[in-house]
């Protein structure tokens, strides 16, 4: 058969059976167009081992306009795809290589960046107004760093989702999980503050503000803010507050999670509150207690010698 028609017949397996986030498919379609366009062969059975392995070399030695390789995650991320792939095509008894044999590289230790608590401060103050747009701004910025929500997550909010009284809802996260989220008392305040000024109907929680939404020509009623617009509004706050850090939504997730566990949380409830599926990928947080073995070491090591 066909690669590229198995391939589409994969994505739309990934959608309807696998139920899929349509990012997730547009990812996998990335990906898996990439290595068809480099591998040149058009069925299954022309993917071999060594076939495989030049492709991890080849993605090992691309380079972007920038002249810089690719992340080691990011190569991984190509390699999984094609693995999936493999997989989907075995299940369905089509001759192909075994997936077992395309090895994922090893990824290089993941930097976490976060936000110390004086530059969380300095990015509130920065954001510190009395118009609806400011007001929201504050509310966007209180809201990633009480929640942990990722961007994706918060421009999807709606207003009867949110419940302040309690200071908890519910939102559907990666893979479709759905988990419950808590914000501060001060988030609480600042989303009140915004949607108090709120004179639209729009259901979103957050939104475009004094200018209406182009949609191929025509004026759309969608208000609600897209992603990149949340990470130019994070960006742009970080700068006024003269944070020299490449600031942007998912810092202030990282934030989140680090403050947790520098104030005693544990490991599990973290993973529970960022809703990952693997408490592993929460460990990458517990670098921030580095500082705190670095004190009881200065503290309590080499008293007794003179």
């Amino acid at each position: 058969m066909n690669l590229q028609k198995l391939k589409t017949q994969y994505l739309e397996y990934l959608e309807i059976e696998k139920g899929r986030s349509q990012k997730t498919i547009e990812n996998y379609d990335h990906y898996l167009e990439r290595f068809l366009n480099w591998a040149k062969v058009s069925t299954p059975a022309e993917i071999s081992d060594e076939l495989a392995r030049q492709y991890r070399l080849h993605l090992n030695r691309m380079r972007d306009e920038k002249g810089r390789p690719l992340k080691k995650i990011t190569q991984n991320y190509h390699v999984i795809a094609l693995r999936n792939f493999l997989k989907y095509l075995a299940r369905k008894d089509i001759k192909t290589l075994s997936a077992d044999k395309v090895e994922l590289g090893k990824n290089d230790s993941r930097q976490i960046d976060f936000l110390e608590i004086e530059e969380v401060e300095r990015l509130f103050e920065a954001s510190a107004g009395a118009d609806l747009k400011t007001l929201r701004d504050r509310a966007i910025l209180e809201l990633l760093y009480s929640s942990g929500l990722r961007v994706s997550e918060l421009v999807n909010l709606n207003r009867d989702q949110v419940n302040l009284r309690t200071q908890e809802f519910s939102v559907r996260g990666k893979g479709g999980k759905i988990r419950v989220v808590f914000i501060s008392d001060r988030a609480k305040s600042a989303l009140e503050r915004y949607l108090d000024k709120r004179a639209d109907i729009d259901p979103a929680v957050f939104v475009r503000i004094g200018i209406k939404h182009l949609e191929k020509g025509k004026e759309s009623d969608n208000l609600r803010l897209t992603s990149r617009t949340v990470q130019r509004i994070v960006k742009y706050y970080a700068t006024k507050a003269g944070i020299v850090k490449d600031v942007h939504p998912h810092t202030l997730r990282h934030s989140f999670a680090t403050d947790l566990i520098q104030n005693g949380a544990d490991i599990r409830s973290v993973q529970e509150m960022l809703g990952h599926s693997s408490v592993t990928t929460t460990q990458i947080y517990t670098h921030v207690t580095n500082k705190q073995l670095k004190e009881v070491h200065r503290a309590f090591h080499g008293k007794r010698r003179k």
